[in-house]
């Protein structure tokens, strides 16, 4: 009996430790799809991959029948989605507009037969930014509606950046927490829901994006900006989640947003389970197993300072709903000063550009140009108080 068939774009750490696992395990062939030739030959060769799972207890998953082709040929591409029952992408939003021409081809080429795409992604908003981005590249009148299902995500699991040395010896072996569960739109898909363990559908996935990007992602930013302002000498988030300083403003950034996503999904969740999902995410963050350093957590600065992203965005739904955020202005303000460095010492390129801009213009312009933050902001003087605060 012929195994169903995910095509997974994107071969990096989500792709293979998080949703090309799941379904590999419940019985899918998984044909990644990628432009990295290291990656797409050594899958081609192994046919498989370990994801060690660094957390409490420790365990290895071992990854079986997965192929891979070239993302760079579109034939191969088209070819591999004729075949597929469903289809994924986890290549960054940097990346998407790059997949979407190779995804119009093998839409039209299915001939009438929809695609259900699982979206993860950080992205608030995915499916219409897909939806609006694979226009231009289908023929006129193509029932994209009907012919392709998209189906947004809420990624809550964590994946470290992998040590240099250990890609050199093995470039599929991927790192990753316990937590496996991929939380979906129930409502993106136009067919059943595939019968994969760790789907966990949602009505209101609007809820979770946003719980994930103003709980998870702001308390994780939070947590590695407040840290390298406390000592620039730390490496590992665990190390400053034992930092009280680090540990409190976290979650106090995090409950002014539960505050407020209180308010913006009223009978969604309870007080308590938002409390507790809040404890469970702090004792993640200090997971020392993991090894998730606190550069791979705070980097990128002009994308986790954007107006939506997990920072500013959290502050405008806070201010929409009159609730405090003065942790949450200390965190934008700190993250003006992050200049953590990678294992070689370097910043990420994104955040030297960001650094040299900063010294130029000075932190008010900054503000206004990345995150759309002015001077009649009623959260500016907070923010350039944090930012100003002698180290």
């Amino acid at each position: 009996m012929k195994k169903p068939v995910l095509v997974q774009f994107g071969a990096g750490n989500i792709g293979r430790s998080f949703v090309g696992q799941l379904f590999a395990r419940a019985g899918y062939e998984v044909v990644f799809v990628d432009v990295d030739i290291r990656l797409v030959d050594e899958l081609n060769r192994r046919h498989g991959y370990t994801v060690e799972i660094h957390d409490d207890p420790p365990g290895k998953i071992r990854v079986r029948g997965v192929r891979a082709v070239d993302g760079r040929k579109q034939e191969a591409v088209v070819t591999a989605l004729v075949q597929a029952d469903v289809a994924a992408t986890a290549v960054g939003p940097n990346a998407l507009p790059f997949i979407l021409p190779s995804l119009a081809a093998g839409l039209v080429a299915r001939r009438g037969r929809p695609l259900e795409l699982i979206i993860a992604e950080n992205l608030r908003g995915a499916a219409q930014v897909i939806r609006e981005g694979i226009e231009p590249f289908l023929p006129a009148g193509f029932p994209l509606d009907r012919q392709l299902g998209l189906v947004e995500t809420s990624i809550g699991k964590m994946v470290p950046i992998m040590p240099q040395a250990v890609r050199e010896q093995d470039p599929l072996l991927v790192y990753a927490e316990a937590y496996n569960t991929l939380i979906l739109d129930r409502k993106g898909f136009l067919g059943p829901i595939p019968q994969v363990p760790g789907l966990d559908p949602k009505d209101n996935i609007a809820a979770y994006v946003d719980r994930k990007s103003f709980i998870h992602n702001l308390g994780h930013a939070a947590a590695a900006y407040v840290a390298y302002a406390h000592d620039p000498a730390l490496v590992y988030l665990w190390q400053a989640m034992q930092v009280p300083a680090v540990s409190h403003l976290a979650a106090r950034a995090m409950g002014e947003s539960a505050d407020a996503l209180m308010y913006e999904y009223p009978g969604e969740w309870t007080r308590r389970e938002l409390e507790e999902h809040i404890s469970d995410l702090l004792r993640r963050f200090g997971n020392r197993a993991l090894g998730d350093t606190i550069f791979r957590v705070g980097r990128d600065l002009p994308r986790k300072l954007s107006p939506s992203d997990r920072l500013v965005g959290a502050l405008r739904l806070q201010q929409k709903h009159r609730v405090d955020s003065a942790a949450t202005c200390t965190a934008i303000g700190l993250a003006l000063r992050f200049r953590a460095v990678d294992e070689q010492g370097r910043l990420f390129p994104a955040d030297e550009a960001f650094a040299t801009r900063l010294k130029k213009v000075g932190e008010e312009a900054m503000l206004a140009e990345v995150s759309g933050i002015r001077a009649n902001d009623p959260a500016l003087p907070a923010i350039l108080a944090a930012a100003r605060t002698p180290k």
